[in-house]
């Protein structure tokens, strides 16, 4: 078995060829304790390790299952993260709206974040690294939120990064408050057909009960007034052609200086705006 043939087993499973590559090289990094600078610099990959490789390849063929999953890890925002079928994939698109909030936890020396939603705690446990900050995440599923606190621990996050079982805003104490508040949350209307990948991800960090996927956005900006400080920020990942109607819904909440950002593939996919309070 050599690693043109792995690649083989994916493409002929239906798997385009440059994601069959990328999928590959995460496998080969992973059975083959590779480096990412083994990986750029091309170094030799151990042969007798490739029938673990394609193993891993023939279980992602048969079952469609994302690659993520099977391997039960993913690589966010440069550092690697426990993933399971209880939380979501972190995907590229989401490290933009890592980069927007850190860029405005640091023009601004924000302290306290609350990320809604946490999932895997990819979000606030990249924010938590790379920003001298507090970060709570918060998220309904008692599962997910055991898959945050193993990655916050893997890394050493225990003091920076904390997770709580909170439906939106019900957990969040009276007295707390927070400079911004951070979320990637449930954003496509209930009976939207998905792709087949998609569908291994958890329902309930999917969807939505309304026909617009403008649920959680609308309960997010009504919320944030007494727990989102003056002069916070309020950051969401967006949907495909909602960014527009999640600016109108901040604007009727108090909200300015309301910006629109796109992604690689020039979808509007981060939405920030700042709380007059």
């Amino acid at each position: 078995m050599n690693i043109q043939e792995i690649i083989k087993i994916l493409t002929d499973a239906g798997i385009e060829l440059n994601e069959a590559e990328a999928e590959v090289k995460l496998m080969i990094r992973d059975v083959c304790k590779l480096s990412p600078i083994d990986i750029i610099l091309e170094r030799p990959v151990d042969l007798s390790r490739l029938d673990e490789v394609a193993e891993f390849a023939r279980r992602r063929a048969q079952t469609g299952r994302p690659i993520q999953q099977i391997l039960g890890f993913a690589y966010f925002y440069g550092n690697k993260y426990s993933v399971n079928e209880y939380v979501l994939i972190p995907r590229d698109e989401t490290e933009l709206l890592v980069q927007k909030a850190l860029q405005i936890i640091k023009a601004n020396g924000f302290k306290t974040i609350l990320d809604i939603g946490t999932g895997s705690g990819c979000i606030a446990c990249s924010i938590a690294l790379n920003s001298d900050t507090y970060v709570l995440g918060v998220d309904i599923s008692s599962d997910a939120l055991r898959i945050a606190l193993e990655n916050a621990s893997t890394l050493n996050l225990n003091n920076k990064a904390v997770f709580r079982k909170s439906d939106v805003y019900s957990k969040i104490n009276p007295n707390e408050t927070f400079d911004v508040i951070i979320s990637n949350p449930p954003y496509i209307p209930e009976g939207t057909p998905l792709q087949k990948e998609v569908e291994f991800d958890p329902k309930l960090a999917l969807f939505t009960k309304d026909s617009e996927g403008l649920e959680f956005y609308k309960k997010i900006a009504e919320g944030a007034k007494g727990i989102l400080k003056e002069n916070g920020y309020l950051i969401f990942e967006s949907g495909a052609g909602q960014a527009q109607k999640i600016k109108k819904i901040l604007a009727q909440n108090g909200f300015c200086d309301i910006e629109i950002e796109k992604d690689l593939a020039g979808i509007e996919r981060v939405v920030s705006a700042r709380f007059l309070g």
